[in-house]
């Protein structure tokens, strides 16, 4: 608890223009000066300040009593264009699935021993594939719509599809060094994991703010009840959920390292690529 005394000022790290006493690595979208979630306008270009946004009401801090209750539910904001291009191809991919079960899961699915064999890129199609159970499919898409829209806001349309394919490789390459020589995995488990990981990095960071502090716990708890699910449901690639939080934390933490500037996407889109051809060497190497 000591850390929630530290001075932002003493740490050099970032902080709010209009609050200078709160830490902050989320930026507005048109002038690149740090906002405090307070400040932060939703608009269709992602988050803006105040200032750039003259058409738009200044928003109130959110009161307390009603912060916790609504925050996890409206953290995923309007849809964006990745995540809503990821959602239908793994909607597509699952009616094709209904079609043709035994072919899609024989040639996409990620089979250790066939990637110890040379195919590889399964880490990354078996992401694409679910279980016959709706279930399966409907909470890691329901996840994605919680989780993604946020950072797809706060880090562009490419880096955010950069931080979802490298998070489903690390879940694919942690699955097929910790699993047994003939295990087959499939689903988006692992990438949707890595967004858990990378949200979890932002919001830590942040966590000397009420709000900051207030889904940071609630992230914490939906990554508690994640990772316990394997003690009480049979049949759960753990392995990959491990790899793909690992994955997600490390592409965050890189992110909030690099410098802004013109080409701060960009950077940011070949960092999560980084990670995931390290991953898929690790594959390719099994």
């Amino acid at each position: 608890m000591g850390a929630m005394d530290h001075s932002p000022m003493e740490a050099n790290q970032p902080v709010c223009h209009r609050h200078r006493d709160r830490i902050t690595y989320l930026r507005c979208s048109r002038c690149d000066r740090h906002i405090c979630p307070d400040c932060s306008i939703d608009s269709a270009v992602g988050q803006r300040c105040p200032e750039c946004s003259p058409a738009q009401p200044r928003r109130a801090a959110p009161r307390p009593s009603a912060a916790r209750g609504s925050r996890m539910r409206t953290m995923g904001g309007s849809i964006t264009p990745a995540v809503l291009t990821i959602i239908i191809v793994t909607v597509v991919v699952y009616i094709l699935q209904r079609v043709r079960p035994d072919q899609m899961i024989n040639d996409f699915a990620h089979a250790t021993w066939l990637v110890s064999g040379g195919e590889w890129w399964r880490a990354i199609t078996a992401a694409f594939l679910h279980s016959d159970s709706f279930l399966h499919i409907g909470f890691n898409m329901y996840f994605l719509y919680i989780l993604g829209p946020r950072l797809e806001q706060q880090v562009g349309s490419a880096s955010f599809v950069g931080l979802y394919l490298a998070s489903a490789a690390g879940g694919g390459a942690a699955f097929q060094y910790l699993a047994d020589g003939m295990a087959v995995a499939l689903g988006a488990s692992g990438a949707v994991f890595g967004l858990l990981g990378a949200a979890l990095a932002g919001s830590y960071r942040v966590r000397s703010t009420p709000q900051g502090m207030a889904v940071f716990r609630q992230l914490l708890f939906v990554l508690a009840i994640n990772l316990a699910l394997p003690f009480f449901i049979g049949n759960v690639a753990w392995q990959a959920h491990l790899g793909g939080l690992a994955a997600g934390l490390v592409i965050a933490v890189i992110w909030q390292r690099i410098r802004p500037g013109p080409k701060l996407n960009q950077s940011r889109t070949l960092t999560a690529l980084a990670v995931a051809v390290i991953a898929l060497s690790l594959l390719w190497l099994a």
